[in-house]
């Protein structure tokens, strides 16, 4: 495993609340990875489907082989963009019914690279979460340059849940706070050009934020630009603690039991 060894977590300390160790960059060392992580400290995972089909069964696979490996299942919005889905709402509770499936996600609004389907994207984000309001489950949400449509239905829904890989204001986290809502912060805060993100974890509280790497995406400094896996959240932490002037292991445990608590994991 490419990591330094200059920390060691204390065991099961690390949760990674966003990841997707169904992207075929893991193809060819997915089972060696993981059986490796909690050597780093990584005692959960969530995995986030992209459809309810292939992605949610290679999801919920890992979760059956790896017993710190759970899913969530739900339509990403870049679905909806590129294949018009809609909402297949028997199929989406029937998921929810599997063993370690512990949320809705990843799902929500991406206006970066087309609003061909803008319409239709916010019409399956609403229903996801009012569905996930129904059954009692939170959701994982992607908001990627459409901050104000995002906020608009949590505030009408009021969905439980967080916004992964948060990229908005701080006032915009502030609210959503206020609101009930967590913060996915990432690799992403590492980064030099992050000051808005820095700005956001200064102001809310570490009680409303969740660790998450979006693995194999967006690895911190020093890794970025590397394949990124779920170890790697420690460099997330050290950027936090120092953020907040805290311990590292502060912001490891605080934001364990932030994780526990939202997705029900003893």
């Amino acid at each position: 495993m490419d990591l330094n060894q200059e920390f060691f977590a204390p065991p099961k300390s690390i949760f990674d609340t966003h990841a997707h160790y169904d992207d075929e960059r893991f193809d060819e060392n997915r089972r060696e990875l993981l059986n490796t992580l909690s050597e780093h400290g990584v005692g959960y995972i969530i995995n986030n489907s992209t459809d309810l089909y292939g992605s949610a069964e290679k999801c919920l696979e890992m979760s059956a082989e790896h017993g710190f490996c759970y899913t969530a299942v739900g339509i990403h919005p870049e679905a909806v963009e590129t294949k018009g889905t809609a909402v297949d709402e028997a199929r989406l509770r029937e998921l929810l019914k599997r063993p370690k499936v512990v949320a809705i996600g990843e799902i929500g609004l991406d206006y970066y690279w087309s609003t061909d389907r803008k319409e239709q994207q916010k019409a399956v984000f609403s229903r996801q979460c009012e569905l996930a309001n129904e059954l009692g489950v939170p959701v994982i949400i992607h908001d990627r340059e459409a901050h104000g449509d995002t906020l608009d239905i949590i505030r009408e829904i009021r969905p439980k849940g967080s916004l992964h890989c948060f990229s908005g204001s701080r006032e915009m986290a502030l609210e959503l706070v206020k609101l009930g809502m967590y913060i996915g912060v990432g690799g992403v805060v590492t980064f030099s050009n992050a000051r808005k993100l820095v700005e956001t974890v200064e102001a809310i509280p570490l009680e409303r934020i969740l660790l998450e790497t979006d693995a194999p995406y967006l690895s911190p400094v020093p890794y970025r630009g590397k394949t990124c896996h779920s170890a790697y959240i420690y460099y997330t932490a050290m950027k936090i603690a120092e953020i907040k002037n805290i311990s590292v292991n502060e912001v490891l445990r605080v934001t364990l039991d932030n994780a526990k608590e939202l997705f029900s994991i003893k």
